[in-house]
């Protein structure tokens, strides 16, 4: 998803720091830019490293003169178990990649884009930050942070010239479960697609664009992500029980 909202970001014209922790991933991305790859710079970086992204700001001034916006779109799940058998590595590199690693990049670039006539912060949440998914508990605690952090930073911003948004994506075609290092029992497609109909990564970017373009407070990618926001909404216990049954499955027994 990250790819295709640099790709489309340069279809519209923007100039675009793409920022990844894979070199060759990247490299991917750069030459699918095809004629648009001057107005992208590649920056490979580990955005649980507090000091590497403190200095990222600057480099990418650098390249590109300013910063008018940052999308917060790195993220991995955990592996697919309970809890109780969910070893401390894996715990603390969710949570270190999915919301220390937003707060880093946030806190770098804000007081670069306070400076801006206009500027904008996106941070992707999840279907599964407002909704329990059995087995990813503390990803969908971690993206559940994430919605709070973002609204309470709209809040904090609300008179300034720079806007917030979340963005809660469904079922999408990602490289999240490779990314993540992550097997699904009995499946070989997506984490957030088992079992569901994943909307293609490109008409995702295309929802979240259009939201960044309406500035919109929060953006729901999917008719899945539409359906059970209602459904949590009008009962949080029946639309917890039926994740439930649509998940249960990829769980040890």
């Amino acid at each position: 998803m990250g790819r295709e909202l640099v790709l489309l970001l340069l279809k519209k014209g923007a100039r675009v720091a793409a920022v990844d922790i894979n070199s060759d991933t990247l490299q991917e991305t750069l030459s699918l830019s095809g004629d648009k790859n001057k107005l992208v710079s590649a920056h490979v970086l580990d955005i649980t490293d507090q000091a590497a992204v403190a200095a990222l700001p600057d480099q990418v001034i650098a390249a590109h003169g300013v910063v008018d916006g940052v999308i917060n779109n790195a993220g991995i799940i955990q592996p697919f178990v309970r809890i109780n058998d969910l070893e401390y590595e894996a715990i603390n590199r969710v949570l270190n990649i999915n919301l220390y690693g937003l707060i880093y990049m946030t806190k770098a670039f804000l007081p670069h884009l306070l400076k801006r006539p206009e500027a904008h912060i996106i941070n992707i949440s999840s279907m599964g930050g407002f909704l329990p998914v059995p087995g990813q508990t503390i990803y969908g605690a971690s993206k559940a942070a994430v919605k709070l952090f973002t609204e309470g930073l709209n809040s904090e911003l609300l008179d300034s010239n720079v806007r917030v948004t979340v963005v809660f994506p469904g079922a999408i075609e990602t490289n999240i479960t490779v990314n993540s290092g992550v097997a699904i029992p009995g499946s070989a497609g997506d984490a957030e697609s088992s079992g569901m109909s994943a909307l293609p990564a490109d008409k995702a970017a295309e929802i979240i664009v259009d939201g960044i373009e309406k500035d919109s407070y929060r953006i729901l990618v999917g008719s899945d992500a539409k359906l059970m926001d209602f459904i949590s909404r009008l009962s949080p216990e029946r639309a917890a029980k039926f994740i439930y049954k649509q998940m249960k499955s990829l769980l040890p027994a």
